[in-house]
């Protein structure tokens, strides 16, 4: 009791220092909710792109004079004597796969994210199997931004071109590498022998792309077997690099045509509710039964109660303006907030008001004790069914008039209206 007295002898102090400085109150915690919305939406995924970026330079850094030693020794033997001296390679390539993800979790990707972790994956495996001298630490850093990414997953909820491209670019570029590397290290197994970097880049290109012009055969087993590998890889590199980077364009431009344009038609003078809890879904029943538009917002991983063929947007409605948008908010008859976390009715309530402040909201209060907090984000109706209830059962229990005079003064709260 007395660290929440003292709480709130602080905010009433900042309260009226702002006060007294011009600035309202509501201003204050506007700025407040966009703040955590933008933290919310983008900050945690900057911090972790940039925590991925720096692991992977960490990583990279134990490699680099191996790395070295492994390229002089190919330019002054023409090729690689030592197949041990390939090892060097996987963990080079998932530490520069970890760099190039970072602008992937940056966008909030999907495909990102789980590349990322993957690579995590395999670097903590072969750490422990080569018994790495900063074992220790390795794994510290490299579990770190395994759990963390496992905390926020759901905050990489998108579907990115550009990190499509990313992997694309990662997938041909490792191809490619393993074609040169291998082309260098059984040159002598071709006729004519492959012994200098230009020759193993153009026999790559022109096996992995199945062109094969002849003028360089494979005539020992392990040559074979090699370009068997690198045409089945190049072959599957790029028919996924074709439907990572055109299906997605594909994709939205159909989803756009069957979904976007009936969508934008029938998202007028609707009802909006944002929520998936019992009341939300009993409203949205009522709804139904007068036959009047709906769309619904519910946020990512929960279990959804609604039909199918429901208008239904997945998303946080708190911190993501587009997604409101989306729903037809400027455009909707009403907004109904009713989530299960008061906080983030207050935050949705927000959300709303600030793309469109014309539109009426009923945002809903589960505790009571929050009922003022919601009331100073100024929804225009104010639903507690634990207090409504309440009066209506005391009334009844005494026979006392339930008029309509009552509802609203329940519903509309007069420090609003």
């Amino acid at each position: 009791m007395v660290a929440i007295r003292a709480a709130l002898k602080i905010r009433n102090r900042i309260e009226a220092a702002f006060a007294s400085a011009g600035v309202p109150w509501e201003t204050v915690l506007a700025i407040v909710a966009s703040a955590h919305r933008w933290w919310v939406r983008a900050g945690i995924p900057i911090v972790l792109a940039l925590f991925n970026c720096a692991l992977g330079a960490v990583l990279l850094r134990p490699y680099s004079a191996q790395l070295h030693g492994l390229l002089r020794d190919a330019e002054q033997t023409n090729g690689l004597v030592r197949i041990a001296d390939l090892l060097v390679l996987p963990p080079v390539f998932a530490a520069l796969g970890l760099i190039v993800m970072s602008a992937g979790l940056a966008l909030r990707a999907r495909l990102a994210w789980l590349i990322s972790f993957l690579l995590l994956a395999f670097i903590l495996g072969a750490a422990a199997l080569n018994h790495h001298r900063h074992l220790d630490f390795l794994l510290t850093i490299t579990l770190a931004q395994a759990l963390l990414l496992l905390l926020y997953w759901r905050r990489f909820d998108r579907s990115s071109l550009t990190t499509g491209a990313l992997f694309a670019l990662l997938g041909v570029g490792s191809v490619m590498t393993y074609g040169v590397l291998g082309a260098l290290w059984l040159g002598a197994g071709f006729r004519p022998p492959i012994h200098d970097p230009v020759t193993a880049v153009y026999y790559a290109v022109v096996t992995m792309s199945t062109v094969g012009y002849g003028d360089i055969v494979p005539h020992t087993d392990g040559a074979r077997l090699f370009t068997v590998s690198l045409i089945v890889l190049g072959i599957t590199v790029f028919a996924t690099t074709l439907g990572v980077v055109i299906g997605p364009l594909v994709g939205g431009s159909v989803k756009r045509i069957v979904q976007g344009r009936i969508a934008k038609v029938s998202r007028k003078n609707h009802f909006v509710i944002i929520g998936r809890s019992t009341l939300a879904f009993n409203i949205f029943r009522r709804l139904q039964e007068r036959d009047v538009p709906i769309t619904v917002v519910v946020p990512t991983g929960q279990e959804l109660p609604y039909p199918g063929g429901t208008d239904l947007l997945i998303g946080d409605a708190a911190s993501d303006s587009d997604l409101l948008h989306a729903a037809g908010v400027p455009a909707a008859r009403m907004v109904l907030i009713l989530r299960d976390d008061d906080a983030e009715n207050a935050f949705a309530v927000l959300a709303v008001k600030e793309i469109a402040p014309q539109v009426r909201t009923l945002a809903v209060v589960n505790d009571p004790r929050n009922l003022e907090k919601i009331r100073r984000t100024q929804p225009d109706m104010v639903f507690a069914p634990q207090l409504l209830g309440g009066e209506l059962l005391i009334r009844t229990l005494f026979e006392e008039t339930v008029d309509n005079d009552l509802i609203n003064r329940l519903l509309f709260p007069t420090e609003i209206r």
